[in-house]
């Protein structure tokens, strides 16, 4: 009786493992590999954007099929000021994530299968059947991370079908000109055609509760305010990300299984500030296919590694993220990334793709305030439960 059934099981068919099911499948296919995903298709309802600068030149010639649409150019609005940017933007949807990963992966997927727990060589699902691998991967997502100090990004994304067209060639990353309420809140939209686009509502807020009722009509008064009639609404999307303020990279990692490795936000891979995770999950799918030997001891030491190094490396956004929280008022946290789309595209190009050097980090907090100096110093140090108090939100 053989000792395994598969070489690499994933937990989890999200974005992360997808890619790098998908990526092994590539690289290696002599490796048997399953992935086992709740939902009857891969990805979820999601849709993940990148800057172009973000992914290398290797990765890009894997990672194409994936990507529903790219623009040349994004822009920004603030009260203050409008700025388009010359860096691409990219846009991939769930149903693209499925449908380039199905052809790869159809016989190595287990759909509407629910994984009860996971231990380094083996997975149980919800009906008692156990599967075995040398190589077992949990990528179920984050979960509850009691013990990290965090903000919430929250929104809520309609895909409408408009009666004409919009007449907007690219997308606006942020439109912080609307009113401001609870939190930092902009308005994001992506012109999929002439006349489709995701218009998403969007917080930095104290709190991760979602208004559905509220945040859609919000997006579309946004709609009409732009003098855009809608026809139909295709597709609603919601979701609620950390925003790391404090505490230790253990608190995200301390409730997986012991020796089982993590990917995706649940092994802490995404960008603190902005929440993006695509890069890293591109990245960790190169990484784990160029491996050699490939089980859940050897890719534990890893992923272990590259956790504590991406927690040191996203250090600065943390600061950034506790300046924007506690020392800016909700209402005026506008103002703080209003001024840093005023600094050189170059780089706010290396903020997205987390590669900052020095100099840019004292750049971005020379001249900082937009907020009061005694609350940014008391902001500077990180601890694993800050005690400086949490503003209180302001009445909508």
């Amino acid at each position: 009786m053989s000792d395994r059934d598969f070489d690499v099981i994933f937990a989890g068919g999200g974005l992360a493992a997808t890619l790098a099911a998908y990526r092994l499948r590539q690289v290696k296919p002599e490796l048997s590999v399953l992935v086992l995903e709740a939902d009857d298709k891969f990805g979820g309802n999601h849709t993940w954007s990148f800057h172009t600068t973000d992914i290398s030149e290797d990765a890009w010639a894997w990672i194409a099929p994936f990507v529903a649409h790219s623009w040349s150019e994004q822009q920004v609005r603030f009260p203050k000021h409008t700025r388009t940017l010359k860096s691409g933007y990219n846009s991939i949807f769930s149903e693209t994530l499925h449908d380039a990963a199905l052809p790869v992966l159809k016989d190595s997927v287990r759909f509407s299968t629910r994984v009860l727990s996971v231990s380094p060589h083996q997975v149980v699902l919800s009906g008692g059947e156990v599967l075995r691998a040398p190589c077992v991967i949990d990528a179920r997502g984050i979960g509850r991370v009691d013990n990290l100090t965090i903000g919430y990004q929250k929104f809520l994304g309609l895909v409408v079908r408009f009666e004409r067209p919009h007449g907007q060639p690219y997308p606006i990353i942020m439109d912080a000109t609307v009113r401001q309420r609870d939190g930092y809140r902009f308005v994001y939209t992506l012109p999929f055609t002439d006349d489709t686009m995701l218009i998403e509502d969007t917080y930095y807020s104290d709190n991760p509760a979602i208004d559905a009722h509220t945040h859609r009509e919000l997006c579309l008064d946004y709609a009409r305010e732009r003098g855009w009639q809608i026809a139909e609404i295709e597709r609603e999307e919601r979701g609620v990300l950390p925003i790391v303020l404090g505490g230790d990279v253990s608190d995200i990692l301390e409730k997986n299984a012991d020796g089982v490795p993590a990917l995706g936000l649940r092994g802490g891979f995404f960008h603190h500030t902005t929440s993006y995770s695509f890069p890293f999950a591109v990245r960790c799918a190169d990484a784990i296919a160029a491996m050699d030997h490939l089980t859940s001891e050897s890719l534990h030491r890893i992923t272990h590694k590259w956790a504590h190094q991406h927690w040191r490396e996203q250090r600065f956004f943390r600061l950034l993220n506790r300046m924007l929280f506690w020392a800016a008022k909700p209402e005026t946290r506008y103002r703080v990334l209003q001024r840093f789309y005023d600094l050189h595209e170059p780089l706010i190009e290396r903020f997205y793709s987390s590669s900052l050097t020095l100099a840019d980090q004292a750049r971005i907090l020379i001249g900082w305030p937009p907020v009061p100096i005694h609350k940014a110093v008391r902001v500077m140090g990180e601890t694993r439960v800050n005690p400086i108090p949490q503003p209180v939100s302001s009445p909508s």
